[in-house]
């Protein structure tokens, strides 16, 4: 038999896959992480190169602009007024896209000899100042930029003019930093970066910028010389968006392997999850299988149409048939009874059409060898997983030796109560004798007085016939309470019938009225007329009564005469019918009430301690329900209940 591999080994089965996934999505991060980066140092390249573009656009256009005022200096100087060319390059310089928004030109002393535009003032002497100071230390043009609050932050060139032998005067061009920025930095460059001019400080001076989140890693500054002084270039990226086909596809791919991966684990725990069930499912099926084997009720599975599908060693132990044998027999089944096949087939099909009862249906069987018993068989529907059902399984008990002993059981009851009727009537054999003696006396007299008539023929024979009807009457009422008698203490079977609780009731009187007058006991019957009958053994009945009659006479032996009351009452509570005895005794204490029913328990020196006893047993038979209570009036009321025949 191959071995399962090791727990171990499988592990390793599960895990490979995973970490070659893990592994191609770390190299697919890897090269997505490489790309970015590339990205941004081709991004910072081109950075710097238009940052050096911008540099040296705006030194160019410095430079010529040097250029155009050395090239202004002498019609200015020369002439008193401008000339009209001169203009014309003058509202070129300053209304282009120069950056220059003011010129003027002064003496060597720094007098100021003209301006252009002429309405505006010259400009802050301080400026013009460091301007032709930076100018006359280096021989040529010299930027000055003053750090302050104006208005419009700017800077100045002044570039000399010599006469040939000495220094004539300055041409001053003022520059504003913001319209050499909107004239000097193009579009493009405008939508990529944020250009700013930044002093020694680092303060901003002037900036063309669009409102755009900026990227802080793409950023570069250079000097801003000239005009210098401190001054510097800072250009900063925008934050531009991430190549989104090559994320896309990262990311698709990641979330691929993700997704792998997380289907590997749950399948996975799915079949480790799988793996337990299984190894539950056997220990639980060899639990099963021994509980199976090891009960003594036999269990039967059949299909919907009535054939076997299982039987548990149990089964094929009580009917003597194998497994195999068993397994597929459609009915009628081998062991069903001949002389009670039609009402197992009843049976059978009244299972089958879903009318099993739930307190189980007694049969009887045989088995292989012929042998017969009695069986109490429970069927339950098979339901499978779907919900749907599939069949019947029926939990098979021999019941045979339970039959006999409940017979055995039975027959020793009856000969019990036989046996108590009998002690009953001992008990009550002085006042039988009693009221026997009074139709037998009657008798002796009437048949002495009717022959001495007869002989003498003194007596007209009408009187003679009358005695002779009296003399019978006594003689019919000595054999009723013989009879009487006979039917109350002789040995015999149950006989359930229909009865009449208030003949019951006035038969048990009829035994008890001489012991009640030897005992000076009234007795009171209260009978609810028209009550339903009862499904009753009758002189089962008449000894209950009997008895709980006698036991109360017993309670009210120390009960002064003038309250010897027994009172019987009957009536219809709640569906059952009801008989109450009440005695005016001394009552019964607590704990001789826990016992009061309990067998060989008695009270009286006398006693068996068997007759209440006997008198619950045949409550139960009946179906029925007997106890008692503190009577309001003083003593001990009885009950017992049964219920209406149906």
């Amino acid at each position: 038999m191959p071995t399962a591999p090791s727990h171990h080994t499988s592990d390793w089965y599960w895990r490979l896959p995973a970490l070659a996934l893990i592994a191609l999505v770390a190299g697919i991060a890897g090269f997505v992480a490489l790309t970015l980066r590339q990205d941004r140092d081709e991004q910072r390249a081109t950075l710097v190169s238009d940052v050096l573009w911008i540099e040296q656009n705006l030194r160019f256009q410095l430079e010529r602009n040097e250029g155009v005022l050395r090239q202004l200096a002498p019609d200015l100087f020369i002439s008193q007024t401008p000339g009209e060319q001169t203009i014309a390059r003058l509202r070129q310089l300053t209304g282009g896209d120069s950056g220059v928004v003011r010129v003027l030109w002064v003496d060597a002393r720094l007098s100021a000899r003209g301006a252009w535009p002429p309405e505006l003032r010259p400009e802050d002497p301080e400026l013009v100042q460091e301007a032709a100071d930076m100018s006359r230390a280096f021989g040529r043009a010299g930027y000055a930029y003053l750090p302050g609050p104006p208005s419009e932050p700017s800077f100045a060139v002044a570039t000399p003019w010599h006469d040939g032998h000495s220094l004539v005067g300055y041409v001053v061009a003022v520059y504003s930093f913001q319209q050499m920025l909107s004239t000097q930095v193009p579009w493009w460059f405008s939508e990529r970066y944020r250009l700013s001019i930044l002093d020694q400080r680092g303060a901003v001076v002037a900036a063309k910028s669009q409102v755009a989140p900026l990227a802080g890693e793409l950023s570069y500054e250079v000097p801003f010389d000239p005009p210098g002084h401190g001054l510097a270039l800072k250009v900063e990226g925008y934050r531009s968006g991430t190549r989104l086909v090559p994320l896309a596809f990262a990311g698709a791919v990641i979330v691929f392997a993700a997704a792998t991966v997380w289907s590997l684990w749950m399948l996975r725990r799915h079949m480790r999850r799988r793996q337990l069930a299984e190894q539950a499912l056997r220990r639980e099926m060899a639990v099963r299988q021994a509980m199976e084997d090891s009960l003594l009720t036999g269990l039967r599975a059949r299909d919907l149409s009535g054939r076997i599908t299982y039987v548990n060693p149990a089964f094929c132990r009580m009917f003597g048939w194998s497994a195999e044998e068993l397994v597929g027999m459609a009915p009628p089944m081998p062991y069903w009874l001949p002389d009670e096949f039609d009402r197992t087939r009843a049976v059978h099909d009244s299972i089958l059409a879903g009318d099993a009862p739930s307190q189980g249906v007694e049969l009887r069987f045989r088995r292989k060898n012929g042998e017969k018993f009695d069986v109490l068989i429970y069927e339950a529907p098979l339901i499978d997983a779907d919900g749907k059902h599939t069949g019947w399984m029926g939990s098979v008990l021999d019941i045979t030796e339970r039959r006999r002993a409940e017979e055995l059981t039975r027959q020793q009851q009856e000969k019990l109560q036989s046996n108590a009727r009998l002690v009953t009537m001992g008990e009550m054999a002085s006042s039988l004798a009693h009221e026997l003696n009074q139709p037998l006396a009657a008798i002796t007299s009437y048949a002495t007085g009717a022959l001495n008539a007869l002989r003498t023929g003194s007596l007209p024979q009408s009187e003679i016939e009358a005695a002779i009807e009296k003399l019978a009457q006594q003689a019919t009422r000595a054999g009723q309470i013989i009879r009487r008698v006979h039917d109350f203490v002789r040995k015999r079977e149950s006989n359930f019938r229909p009865a009449v609780i208030n003949a019951a009731v006035k038969e048990a009187f009829e035994l008890v009225q001489s012991e009640a007058r030897r005992r000076a006991v009234r007795l009171i019957a209260e009978l609810s007329p028209d009550l339903p009958p009862v499904h009753a053994d009758t002189v089962m009945l008449e000894q209950v009564l009997v008895n709980l009659i006698r036991n109360g006479f017993d309670a009210m032996r120390d009960t002064p005469p003038g309250r010897r009351v027994l009172t019987v009452r009957t009536a219809l509570v709640e569906g059952w019918v009801r008989v109450s005895v009440a005695d005016h005794g001394s009552g019964i204490a607590p704990e001789v009430g826990e016992r009061l029913f309990e067998a060989l328990f008695t009270t009286k020196a006398e006693g068996m301690g068997m007759g209440l006893n006997i008198c619950r047993s045949i409550a139960e038979l009946h179906h029925g329900r007997l106890w008692f209570e503190a009577n309001p009036e003083g003593g001990t009321l009885f009950h017992l209940t049964l219920p209406i025949k149906v």
